[in-house]
Formats: structure tokens, C-alpha cells, sequence
């Protein structure tokens, strides 16, 4: 097995970085040809999971921020409480609205990003962005029950 080729950091749509490595950030690079995302659908396509419903596609949204973690924590981001909000629009684009556990987070330079890329990596959803805000600030009690109990605060 070889070892992959180290490639520079990128950064989404946003503005937040990602690992160049990752398999997703790869998924919706543009084409040299034509310059438009390949992942990208037209107007004129039908998009996977059209038939869902908002609440349908929400649950898929929150299991795919789920598998992103805190390095520094061993409880991911949404259990964390560090997802404020997920608003879904009609034509399946997403903004997702978090925060960080303090302004100064070691992991600001690329959790935004992670969970960005997962939530544009959905066949369901057309693109998605992350919004961070620090109002209101993050507290241990945002954290979800399955996260205190995680981390000893139960």
C-alpha cells in the first residue's frame, strides 16, 4: 500500500480550510474542462432526495455532521452543541449556523470546513455552507446528554 501524495490545504465555498487529502474535498472539485463542479446539478436535473422531506433530509444532515470531532474533545460537533442552526432552503441548499468552544479554538482553522464538506457531500443536498458566530457563547450545557455523560459532566 502506498503512502498518499501530500497536497496543499484548500478551502470550501465559505472560505473555511480543508485537508487537501481528504477523499471529500476531491468529491466536487471543479473540471478543468468547463470549470463547474462536477457534483454540481442544474436547475434542469432532478436532485437526489427531492422527495424527501425537510425533516427527512435534516436527519441525514446531522448524521453526517456527526462523524465530525473536536481533535481535542472525543464527542463530535453536533453533540457537542456547537451546531446552532440548520436551515434548509427550497432548492436543497443548506446554512448551517456554529460556534466554537472559544474564539481561540486550535480547531477554528478547520472544523467549520469538516463539517461544511460533509454536509456538500450529501447526494440530497445541493451545496451548503457554515456561518460561525460566537452569540451566544458556547457553554457546557449546550452539550447534548450522551455528550455530558461522555465527558463526565453526568
Amino acid at each position: 500500500m502506498s503512502t498518499p501524495e501530500k497536497r496543499t490545504s484548500g478551502s470550501t465555498p465559505s472560505g473555511h480550510s480543508v485537508d487537501a487529502n481528504s477523499a471529500l474535498n476531491a468529491a466536487r472539485s471543479a473540471s478543468p474542462e468547463t470549470g463547474a463542479d462536477e457534483g454540481a446539478i442544474t436547475d434542469d436535473e432532478a436532485q437526489p432526495g427531492d422527495n424527501l422531506t425537510d425533516e427527512e433530509l435534516e436527519a441525514l444532515i446531522v448524521e453526517a455532521i456527526k462523524t465530525v470531532y473536536d481533535p481535542e474533545i472525543p464527542v463530535n460537533v453536533y453533540d457537542l452543541g456547537l451546531i446552532y442552526g440548520i436551515d434548509i432552503n427550497p432548492d436543497r441548499t443548506v446554512m448551517i449556523t456554529m460556534t466554537l468552544t472559544t474564539p481561540n479554538c486550535p480547531a477554528a482553522g478547520f472544523l467549520p470546513g469538516q463539517v461544511e464538506q460533509r454536509v456538500r457531500h450529501l447526494r440530497e443536498v445541493r451545496d451548503a455552507r457554515v456561518d460561525i458566530t460566537f452569540d451566544p457563547p458556547f457553554t457546557p450545557e449546550m452539550m447534548s446528554d450522551e455528550a455530558k455523560l461522555e465527558l463526565g459532566f453526568l
